[in-house]
C-alpha cells in the first residue's frame, strides 16, 4: 500500500529470523515453487513490519521474493470504507476484502506467472488503482494481512497472537488510524473474527515476540 509507514523494530528482526527458521524446518518439505506464506493477526501487531523483515532475510539470502499486503485488496479505499464502516459497522469483517481476488493471485504465483498485475491502495490519495509485479521465478511468496490465515493458497500460516488492546502502543507509534471510540468497536469486532484463526496456524509468534512451531509446540528464538 503507498504511504504505509513501517517502523521495523528489532524485535520484529528477531522474530523474522525465527519464522525463517521454523519455515526451514518445518514447512521446506512442500515440493513447491515458490512457497508461499501468509502473516495473520490483529490491527497493529507486527504483520506488515515481520513480512517487510522477513522478505529482506530471504531477498538478502539471494531469494526471489514477493510480499503481497492485504491492505491492497479492500473492496473500498480506506478514507471511503471508513465512512461505510460509520454507517453500517455491519460492514467490518473479512467481506470488506476481496480475498478471492488474492487467493487467485496466489494461485497465478504458483503456476509461474511471469506477472502479476495487483491493486494497489494509495491511503493519502484515498484510491485503488493497479501495479505489475515482475514476478518470474519467483521463489517466496509472504502474503500479510489480518484475515490471510483464511486463505486456501498458502503452504505455510504464520499468526501473530497479540490482540488489539496489546498493541494499542503499536497502532499509535504507526499514527494510520484516528483514536476513537468508534476505533476500538471496529478492533474489537475484528478481534471476535481473528481470534479463531490461530487454530489454523502453522507457526505461532507470541506476544513477547516469540516463534512457535505448532506442530512440535517448540520456541524458536
Amino acid at each position: 500500500m503507498r504511504g504505509d509507514r513501517l517502523l521495523i523494530e528489532p524485535c520484529h528482526r528477531k522474530a523474522a529470523e525465527a519464522i525463517r527458521h521454523a519455515l526451514d524446518t518445518n514447512c521446506s518439505s512442500t515440493g513447491r515453487t515458490p512457497v508461499v506464506v501468509s502473516i495473520g493477526g490483529e490491527s497493529g501487531s507486527g504483520k506488515s513490519e515481520i513480512g517487510r523483515a522477513l522478505a529482506d532475510l530471504y531477498a538478502n539470502d539471494g531469494k526471489a521474493v514477493v510480499l503481497l499486503q492485504q491492505d491492497d485488496y479492500f473492496r473500498l479505499p480506506p478514507k471511503t470504507n471508513d465512512q461505510k464502516r460509520r454507517r453500517n459497522i455491519g460492514w467490518v469483517g473479512m467481506e470488506e476484502v476481496r480475498l478471492d481476488l488474492l487467493d487467485a493471485h496466489l494461485m497465478e504465483l504458483r503456476e509461474g506467472a511471469s506477472e502479476l498485475v495487483k491493486p494497489l491502495v494509495d491511503y493519502a490519495a484515498n484510491e485503488i488503482t493497479d501495479e505489475a509485479l515482475q514476478v518470474k521465478n519467483v521463489e517466496i511468496v509472504i502474503v500479510e494481512g489480518t484475515y490471510t490465515t483464511v486463505l486456501k493458497s498458502v503452504d505455510c500460516r504464520v499468526f501473530i497472537d497479540r490482540t488489539y488492546i496489546q498493541t494499542a502502543a503499536s497502532r499509535r507509534r504507526r499514527a494510520r488510524d484516528a483514536q476513537d471510540p468508534f476505533i476500538d468497536q471496529v478492533l474489537e469486532l475484528e478481534h471476535q473474527i481473528i481470534a479463531a484463526h490461530i487454530e489454523r496456524a502453522d507457526i505461532v509468534v507470541t506476544s513477547d515476540y516469540g516463534v512457535i512451531a505448532a506442530s512440535h509446540n517448540q520456541t524458536e528464538g
